[in-house]
């Protein structure tokens, strides 16, 4: 038995959820978020309540009820509130700034990297070295902050790299005499 999944999602005022058969859809303060459910889970709308429950007692129907009922709290939770990750850029040169549509990195490399910036999608750059990145889509949000971080990834002798705001980077002692 999945205890998450047990769960319903509460779908608070100002909130329109929509399901047409496994098709739900979410609309709130934000914006709208939608998502398809897997044939292994029955979903049910009942008094602003959303109930999930395995189709049999399959393997994969029990592992999707639980995931499922996540997505699904994600998308609630994405239009009223939104979601954003911190980058943090580490070392001598390392800069960000936002051109328009893009995010212009210097990071060491003999050019600049020029990210676009996804519809959806809002980065702002505080100072020189702090990425805030915000959308209400939270794989959308998690993605992004991902592709930039992956342009250069902290090394563990000095930290120098693109880092998440709370991410520990595990330190290595340098080479001895």
């Amino acid at each position: 038995m999945s205890r998450i999944g047990k769960r319903p999602i509460a779908v608070p005022q100002g909130i329109e959820a929509n399901l047409n058969g496994k098709d739900l859809s979410i609309k709130g303060p934000k914006g709208t978020l939608s998502m398809t459910f897997v044939e292994d889970v029955d979903v049910k709308l009942v008094d602003s309540n959303i109930s999930i429950s395995p189709v049999g007692e399959t393997k994969r129907a029990r592992s999707m009820w639980g995931m499922q009922r996540t997505l699904a709290a994600n998308l609630i939770e994405g239009v009223i509130s939104g979601y954003s990750k911190t980058l943090q850029l580490v070392g001598v040169g390392y800069r960000a700034s936002v051109q328009g549509k893009q995010v212009k990195l210097q990071l060491g490399f003999s050019h600049d990297v020029m990210y676009p910036i996804p519809a959806g999608i809002d980065i702002k750059c505080p100072d020189q070295t702090t990425i805030i990145i915000t959308g209400i889509d939270k794989q959308q949000v998690g993605q992004v902050a991902a592709e930039i971080r992956e342009w250069r990834k902290p090394e563990p002798y000095k930290g120098k790299g693109v880092k998440y705001v709370d991410e520990y980077i595990f330190r290595k002692e340098g080479k001895k005499k």
